[in-house]
């Protein structure tokens, strides 16, 4: 990698390299050798007062010196491979840097983005009118578009004793979906209690990993409150005509929503 050498603009335009003045150099000289002469007094020092320990304990210095010898030995030997290796090092970046540099080529075009969690929405389809559906008629169609936007294993449980479960489905990232079906008047809103009947039994009763209310008028305040503390996912009129036309997500959301 060759290395970037940078030059600093003087005042009177004149360019001025980053090299170091000679006194510098001769300063790093005086440095150097201040410190090999600290570095033989400190081994000076050393050596003295292992001279006067071994004279104090003969029989431990006479152990030390047995291993010592033959640590000695494996570093000597293994000096001239470190040469050696210290040599074939250099020469293969000096053959690098003598290797012309391969124009830059253009990156790949990135891959479409997919979570792998979600699908894209169906298609546009025909408006339906979820208010004049009879009650098993509005429950098979919620059931018709979880199957349409990638649900799998998708059953209709509603009628009596469902205990708040009227379709059940498994999403396209793998959770279990839960929803319940509300089909009110425009001005019959979901209340509170509605969402404490589901919570009650969702996650206990039938396991949902994903609990979902949905209706065709709106929540009330404290309806709404309650299942976001709860972790339900309502799903008003307006949302469930932008659900079905496909110009808004499903309760589990899209990879994205395609242009019409």
């Amino acid at each position: 990698m060759a290395i970037r050498r940078t030059e600093s603009v003087t005042r009177g335009g004149r360019r001025r390299s980053s090299r170091h003045p000679r006194g510098t150099d001769l300063s790093g000289l005086a440095v150097a050798f201040a410190l090999v002469a600290a570095l033989l007094c400190a081994v000076t020092l050393l050596f003295v007062r292992f001279a006067h320990w071994a004279g104090a304990h003969p029989g431990t210095a006479a152990s030390l010196g047995l291993l010592t010898i033959p640590v000695l030995y494996v570093l000597l030997r293994g000096m001239p491979r470190s040469r050696e290796l210290r040599r074939a090092a250099l020469a293969g970046m000096a053959e690098a840097d003598r290797e012309p540099v391969p124009a830059a080529t253009a990156a790949p075009a990135p891959a479409a983005v997919h979570d792998g969690f979600t699908v894209e929405l169906a298609p546009h389809r025909d408006r339906v009118d979820f208010t004049a559906l009879d009650p098993d008629g509005f429950e098979a169609a919620i059931a018709e578009l979880c199957e349409r936007d990638g649900c799998q294993d998708v059953e209709v449980t509603g009628g009596a004793g469902d205990l708040g479960a009227d379709v059940l489905a498994v999403a396209p990232d793998g959770r279990r979906v839960v929803i319940q079906c509300k089909q009110y008047a425009p001005d019959n809103k979901v209340g509170s209690m509605d969402l404490q009947r589901f919570g009650g039994t969702c996650w206990s009763v039938h396991g949902a990993q994903l609990a979902v209310i949905v209706t065709t008028s709106a929540f009330t305040t404290p309806a709404e409150e309650y299942a976001r503390s709860c972790g339900i996912r309502c799903v008003d009129g307006e949302e469930l005509e932008a659900w079905a036309q496909g110009s808004g997500p499903a309760p589990w959301g899209p990879a994205h929503v395609a242009d019409r």
